[in-house]
């Protein structure tokens, strides 16, 4: 059985009946309470339903909207209850539009129901990373770059920066350690958790996408390229940015 699996509401969005049947089956099965949602207007109404929904998984493909729309919509009303996305595409250009949308994970069909626990537990762990550690502050920062964990908000010299969730998450993550080379698989088994595999150019995706926000050219580079490793977030006020 997942891990405190009795515990959570978990609401599936899909317009394949078949499939959906076979979901709540199988996720009941594991202690999941599960509900069902055909289309994304009833999706984002079984949002606001008490309770809340623990984890969502999302088809990309819906009757009215697209899984794209329906995140964005969750995202807008603040809501950070973990998104995996279901999908036939398996660009890398898909999963970032993905994920900049807000999706946490991205599992591609066909996919067995093995990799969509294990993808699941890995959300549900991920989300109880992103809240604030036993005895640590409700604010991380390097430098004059502060992250806010209670509510959030990212500000460098006072400037607010505004990031998707994956950006957010990684940034998180990264700043956690600060001064510590972290490789490439720990960073994106971090964020995207242990039961990822693909293209890791999202990494250097989203690690492009924090550098042009939090990094400007009158501002030292905090975040650090280390060749053939990975990356580390430092302060270094006497290197340029490159």
């Amino acid at each position: 059985m997942a891990p405190d699996a009795e515990q959570l509401q978990l609401l599936v969005i899909d317009d394949e009946p078949k499939l959906t049947d076979f979901l709540r089956m199988e996720l009941e099965v594991e202690g999941y309470s599960v509900a069902v949602a055909h289309d994304g207007a009833s999706g984002l109404i079984a949002m606001r339903s008490d309770p809340t929904p623990d984890l969502v998984l999302l088809d990309w493909n819906l009757p009215d909207f697209t899984g794209l729309d329906i995140c964005r919509r969750i995202r807008a009303t603040g809501m950070k209850v973990p998104v995996l996305m279901l999908t036939g595409h398996n660009e890398v250009k898909d999963k970032v539009e993905a994920l900049d949308a807000g999706v946490d994970d991205y599992l591609v069909k066909p996919f067995s129901i093995e990799e969509l626990l294990a993808r699941l537990r890995a959300l549900q762990r991920r989300a109880l990373a992103m809240q604030p550690q036993e005895q640590e502050s409700d604010l991380l920062s390097i430098g004059d770059l502060e992250v806010n964990l209670a509510n959030h908000d990212v500000s460098r010299s006072g400037r607010p920066i505004a990031l998707s969730n994956k950006e957010y998450q990684l940034l998180v993550f990264m700043m956690r350690a600060p001064n510590k080379v972290q490789t490439r698989m720990d960073i994106l088994h971090g964020v995207w958790g242990e039961s990822f595999y693909g293209d890791d150019n999202l990494l250097d995706v989203y690690i492009r996408y924090l550098r042009q926000k939090i990094e400007t050219d009158d501002q030292p580079k905090l975040i650090h390229t280390v060749r053939g490793v990975g990356f580390m977030m430092r302060e270094d006020a006497s290197e340029a940015r490159a």
